[in-house]
């Protein structure tokens, strides 16, 4: 168990991914998160930012992904990323930058990523 001086508050994860099962198990870490109190942001680079277009019968990413947002999680996508897939952002997943990338992982309390 962590003291108060080491608890983690601000979490981020960069999802690097397309995996539709890997995608939805760090939504629901994301979810489980936001709703245990820890302000969480995710970052989608590479092939993450395919994420909101992932189908599967079984991992459902894009329910988990709304439900993120709407507990509260902060989302983004890398803008280069969506460029070169002829993709654009979404109301959920905004183009978003490097700087935003770097904002996450310097302010952020511990950083995972799921490749």
């Amino acid at each position: 168990m962590q003291d108060d001086d080491s608890a983690v508050e601000q979490l981020g994860i960069v999802i690097e991914t397309n995996d539709p099962e890997r995608v939805w198990n760090a939504f629901r870490l994301g979810i489980t998160a936001v709703e245990d109190g820890h302000d969480v942001s995710v970052f989608l680079l590479g092939a993450g930012v395919e994420s909101e277009e992932i189908t599967h019968d079984t991992f459902d990413v894009r329910d988990r992904m709304t439900a993120f947002v709407d507990a509260g999680g902060d989302l983004e996508a890398c803008g280069t990323c969506l460029d070169l897939r002829n993709e654009e952002g979404s109301d959920y997943c905004p183009m978003s930058t490097m700087q935003d990338l770097l904002e996450i992982v310097t302010e952020s309390d511990r950083v995972l990523t799921i490749g």
